[in-house]
């Protein structure tokens, strides 16, 4: 009877710690799959992608993490394989500037074109906007006389 009560618990906190270990590798897995860009799809991770080739990489992301390799391992190896474009957020080089900067350029470029519109119409006087027609219509439902 001991001995089955003994069995019992050692068969329990066996499959306590396999189910604690289930779960810091699947949380270690969303983790990695967050951090690393679908290929084919590239403004989704890996994460929330449904691409085919999404699914090869997550079944290659478990089988390194299986495999005992540390995030920063898998992470070496991704990018080996795959090149910074493999990064969801690839670090700041010479080779990734655009991506960092480019944004941010198109945005200045926009409300620097906005800036110049509107300074433009406001130096423009509102009568010089209108036609020689336009302008003597005015004067005549103002009851103008000279209609310049």
């Amino acid at each position: 009877m001991i001995r089955r009560l003994v069995t019992v618990l050692v068969a329990a906190a066996v499959a306590a710690v396999a189910l604690a270990q289930d779960e810091a590798e699947d949380e270690r897995f969303r983790q990695l799959a967050a951090k690393l860009r679908c290929l084919v799809c590239q403004n989704q991770t890996l994460a929330d992608s449904g691409a085919e080739l999404a699914g090869d990489l997550r079944r290659e992301l478990r089988e390194q993490i299986r495999a005992g390799r540390s995030d920063e391992q898998i992470v070496e190896f991704m990018v080996a394989r795959y090149g910074d474009f493999v990064l969801y957020e690839p670090p700041l080089k010479a080779t990734t500037l655009l991506l960092w900067v480019g944004p941010f350029a198109l945005l200045a470029l926009a409300l620097g074109a906005v800036g110049w519109i509107a300074l433009r119409r406001r130096r423009t006087p509102p009568a010089a906007q209108l036609s020689p027609e336009a302008r003597a219509q005015i004067a005549r439902l103002l009851g103008e006389e000279d209609a310049r």
